[in-house]
């Protein structure tokens, strides 16, 4: 087994790459996403529950992408953004089946899961979180 095909499937075994499972601190309710071993608000009184979180949330700042790194120069221009979860967390992810001139800051998104590139045509396929207009 090469060391890359090594690497995915290991990627494959970590929940929260394929859904949006964070974490919740049962002491003072700070959510987390990835999720965290600490709270960082509690530190050690604190105890972090797993939560599947909802994928609803707004833009929080964007911006177009027009020079791609290598593996993305059929996808441009596309919006890369951070995104303000419902559940308090943020995350950074693209903004797909808009224009970019249609995203605005506090747009409603909730998230899909979409593929964002291969190895090839019979190379592993990488998969991401992706936002779409709610």
């Amino acid at each position: 087994m090469t060391h890359r095909k090594s690497l995915s499937l290991n990627w494959r075994r970590i929940p929260e790459r394929y859904q949006l499972l964070g974490n919740e601190c049962a002491t003072c309710g700070a959510v987390f996403f990835p999720p965290r071993a600490l709270c960082s608000k509690c530190r050690r009184k604190g105890t972090l529950e797993d939560k599947k979180l909802g994928g609803l949330g707004e833009v929080f700042t964007f911006t177009a992408v027009r020079s791609p790194p290598e593996g993305f120069e059929h996808q441009i221009p596309y919006v890369l953004a951070i995104v303000k979860l419902k559940e308090g967390p943020f995350i950074t992810g693209m903004v797909t089946d808009v224009e970019p001139q249609e995203v605005s800051i506090g747009m409603p998104v909730r998230s899909v899961f979409r593929r964002i590139s291969e190895d090839g045509k019979h190379g592993v396929i990488n998969y991401a979180f992706k936002f779409v207009r709610a």
